[in-house]
């Protein structure tokens, strides 16, 4: 028996290969689906099931192209409703894989089709689940995602997410390997762990959600307490998964034609496109095309642009490092962004020689900004905005800071000052960078980003302060 997990980090992803006799299951593909069909290659196996614990929502899955591709069956539970081929399990339908049995538990609460598969190894022992966005380590699926106003509330939801952790999860042995879909960083839970694996047993101790003597209601209140608005492009995703897309080679081949300073420039005109600069905020700060919004692929690149470009149907212009225009165009595919239509032949050192107009950020130095507080320069006006998180805001902040988390910049831009300079920061550079990016595109021009972010002024003696939590 071979299990598998592929883990994804920008996505805080993990998908699964499995094995037995030759045969092979994937769980939850990501939309690249070459290293599957690797793995299994390599191995001398074949792909027989592709099972799906649900429509992603903050990523395009690789189910239909690996089913074309190696003629296995998509594979979802109950309530399930795609507009593609695939067989929709029973609770409780087993699956032979080799020696193993896969059973399919339909656990609904994050989404009404949720399921966890259940391995059993040669024995028929119980050996491990795979759980999606039922269970995640530390913390359970959120459950307002597939809510509908006419039809089921978030608070349903959980109500059976909870009957589901209780009657197919929980009842099984400690000893049980628990395989999520997800790790610390998605947007799909609140509070996971850093780990990606660990045993059911240690969950009930630890887990908050599989309390043995929570009730009903107090599950409601916690799972749905402090939930944030969801990225927006998760419906697009999940419109995707349910009815399918375009095979990555063919968004692969848009994506990668090169352009010259001229043609870029014409496209960008002609197509109402995003320049998208994906290089490191440093190079960013000091030049970049006018209006181009930054986004370094060496940051958690997917989920901030599925968070901040509105439409996936959006066309995209490239501004990448050497070498990494192929992996930019596939990490924006995994969250449904397909309309890329090129990249800067030579990159923005390309675009300078070309005489073509630059603009860029102005900056400061924790260690300059704290001059000014020391020599008393700091005047009335001087304001400083936090785009942080608001948890990350509430552990500490500067004195008088203003809390505008770049997740939501757009609903916050009444805040900035038109006129007046003002300074932004982030924990450490790459989502300040990304506000003022996105900032200056909308006419704000008057912005100074604070390099270093909170990690560079803590080593100085400018004040910070916590929220103070009321009773």
């Amino acid at each position: 028996m071979i299990i598998e997990q592929i883990y994804t980090g920008c996505l805080s992803q993990g998908a699964y290969y499995i094995e037995s006799n030759g045969e092979a299951a994937i769980i939850d593909p990501l939309r690249e689906v070459k290293p599957y069909l690797e793995r299994a290659h390599k191995n001398g196996a074949t792909i027989n099931y592709i099972f799906e614990t649900h429509f992603h929502a903050d990523f395009v899955s690789g189910h239909v192209t690996l089913s074309k591709e190696t003629d296995a069956p998509i594979v979802y539970g109950p309530n399930a409703n795609p507009t593609f081929d695939a067989i929709i399990a029973a609770d409780g339908q087993e699956f032979r894989l080799g020696e193993l049995t896969i059973i399919a538990l339909h656990t609904p609460g994050h989404t009404m089709e949720s399921t966890t598969f259940l391995l059993k190894d040669k024995n028929g022992r119980d050996h491990a689940i795979f759980t999606g966005d039922t269970l995640f380590l530390g913390d359970v699926g959120r459950p307002d995602l597939a809510q509908k106003a006419d039809t089921i509330t978030q608070e349903e939801l959980a109500g059976l997410l909870f009957k589901s952790l209780r009657e197919k999860i929980m009842p099984l042995a400690n000893d049980v390997v628990v395989y999520p879909a997800h790790g610390a960083g998605s947007a799909c839970g609140k509070n996971m762990m850093k780990e990606t694996v660990d045993t059911l047993g240690n969950q009930k101790e630890m887990n908050y959600a599989l309390r043995e003597n929570m009730t009903e209601e107090e599950f409601i209140k916690e799972v749905t307490d402090g939930l944030l608005a969801p990225p927006q492009y998760f419906p697009l995703n999940v419109k995707m998964n349910r009815e399918g897309y375009a095979d990555l080679d063919e968004v692969l081949k848009r994506g990668t034609r090169t352009l010259s300073p001229g043609a870029f420039e014409r496209a960008a005109n002609e197509t109402g496109a995003v320049i998208l600069d994906v290089r490191h905020q440093d190079e960013y700060e000091k030049g970049h095309i006018p209006n181009a919004i930054f986004i370094g692929i060496d940051g958690s690149f997917a989920p901030w642009a599925g968070a901040l470009i509105a439409d996936v149907q959006q066309p995209i212009l490239l501004v990448t490092p050497p070498g990494r225009e192929e992996e930019t165009v596939t990490r924006l595919a995994r969250v449904g962004f397909d309309h890329t239509l090129g990249y800067l032949e030579g990159g923005f050192e390309r675009w300078a020689e070309a005489s073509k107009p630059v603009d860029k950020i102005d900056s400061i130095s924790a260690e300059n900004l704290n001059k000014w507080y020391e020599k008393g320069e700091k005047t009335v006006d001087f304001e400083v905005f936090d785009v942080r998180k608001e948890t990350e805001y509430d552990t500490e902040h500067v004195l008088d800071a203003k809390n505008t988390p770049l997740d939501f910049i757009n609903e916050h831009l009444s805040l900035f000052p038109q006129k007046s300079i003002f300074y932004m920061h982030c924990a450490s550079g790459y989502r300040s960078m990304v506000a003022a990016s996105i900032l200056k595109k909308r006419g704000y021009h008057n912005l100074v980003n604070i390099e270093g972010g909170l990690q560079a002024i803590k080593k100085t003696s400018i004040s910070t302060t916590a929220t103070v939590q009321q009773s």
